[in-house]
C-alpha cells in the first residue's frame, strides 16, 4: 500500500494592510458618535458625529458627489444660484425701467371699534327688541 501524503490547507488567510484598505474603500464604512456634556442634567454641549469613509467612485454612488459642484473645490462648477440671481437682476431692471402709473390703493377692511356686531347693539335690545 502507498502512503498519500496530503497537504493541509488552513482557513486562516493573512490580510495585509493594502487588501483591508481596499475592501474599505469598495465597500464603504460609516461611523456614527454622539457626544454630550452634561451637568447635573443640563445638557452643556452636544456633538454628533457623521464620518463616511469610502472611495470617490463609492461616494458618487451613494449621491455624495458635493466636490463636484461646490467651486471651492472645482474650477468648472458654478455658484448654484447664478441663473436666479442674473433674472431676478434683469426683473429689477425691468421694473426700475417702467414709467409709474397710478396705483390703486389696496382694499380698506375698515371694522368698527367695537366689533362687527357694534353697530347692531344701539338698535336692539339683548332680546331683538328696542
Amino acid at each position: 500500500m502507498i502512503a498519500e501524503q496530503r497537504s493541509l490547507t488552513h482557513a486562516v488567510a493573512s490580510s495585509t494592510l493594502a487588501d483591508v484598505l481596499e475592501r474599505v474603500l469598495d465597500k464603504g464604512v460609516v461611523i456614527a458618535g454622539d457626544i454630550k456634556v452634561k451637568l447635573v442634567d443640563i445638557e452643556l454641549l452636544t456633538i454628533q458625529i457623521r464620518l463616511i469613509i469610502a472611495s470617490v467612485d463609492k461616494a458618487k454612488e451613494i449621491g455624495m458627489d458635493w466636490w463636484l459642484f461646490n467651486p471651492e473645490f472645482n474650477s468648472k462648477a458654478r455658484q448654484p444660484h447664478e441663473d436666479e440671481l442674473a433674472a431676478l437682476k434683469a426683473r429689477i431692471v425691468k421694473l426700475e425701467a417702467r414709467p409709474p402709473g397710478p396705483r390703486t390703493p389696496p382694499p380698506s377692511h375698515k371694522k368698527d371699534a367695537y366689533g362687527p356686531c357694534a353697530g347692531a347693539i344701539g338698535k336692539a335690545g339683548p332680546r331683538g327688541d328696542s
